[in-house]
């Protein structure tokens, strides 16, 4: 097997033990710090339309963000996960309304499809580097669909505990413009 893909599969299994064990307490707190600071990089970028993700087990929570930019009026759009590597973007209305997909994700229920551009696009991941590239769950689909939107900022968050050396990379790893992580 490919030595990268190898190493890859370590590093998730590593990241995933690691994210079991951070503490409700800790995670509480910095999650809540991590959606003040991705709200004032948002707000000083001017970002009308954000694509992001809708938290599943330990991710950082960032419900606190989306809620305040619905409350806004800030376009938010979050991804439904299809098969072949495919993410169907739908416009969230509210919190209350969404429901189950594959792998464990949420996704807004009875919404519509966006097919637009984005200003900001915040990124979950397992680990990242200073080289802003970060280490998925395996299935490509934020490679794919941050390669389709060059333009869009990216915006990468972890735990401190996520940061690595250098994550390994592939020829299709799309590199992140920030990770926001805040030091420990």
């Amino acid at each position: 097997m490919n030595p990268i893909v190898e190493e890859k599969k370590a590093l998730r299994a590593a990241m995933y033990k690691a994210r079991a064990r951070n503490k409700s307490s800790f995670k509480k707190k910095y999650d809540l710090e991590i959606c003040k600071q991705l709200e004032a990089i948002i707000k000083a970028k001017n970002a009308g339309v954000i694509h992001a993700y809708l938290p599943m087990g330990k991710e950082i929570d960032i419900r606190p963000l989306l809620q305040n930019l619905l409350a806004a009026n800030v376009k938010v759009i979050t991804p439904k996960t299809l098969p072949k590597r495919q993410l169907l973007n739908l416009v969230l209305h509210s919190l209350d309304e969404v429901e189950q997909g594959v792998f464990g994700t949420s996704h807004p229920a009875n919404s519509s499809e966006y097919t637009g551009t984005y200003d900001l696009i915040i990124v979950p991941g397992l680990a990242f580097d200073e080289n802003n590239y970060r280490l998925g769950y395996g299935g490509g689909y934020y490679d794919t669909f941050l390669e389709q939107h060059p333009n869009a900022f990216k915006v990468g968050i972890f735990y401190p505990f996520q940061k690595v050396a250098k994550v390994p990379i592939e020829p299709h790893d799309v590199s992140l413009d920030q990770i926001l992580f805040l030091e420990s």
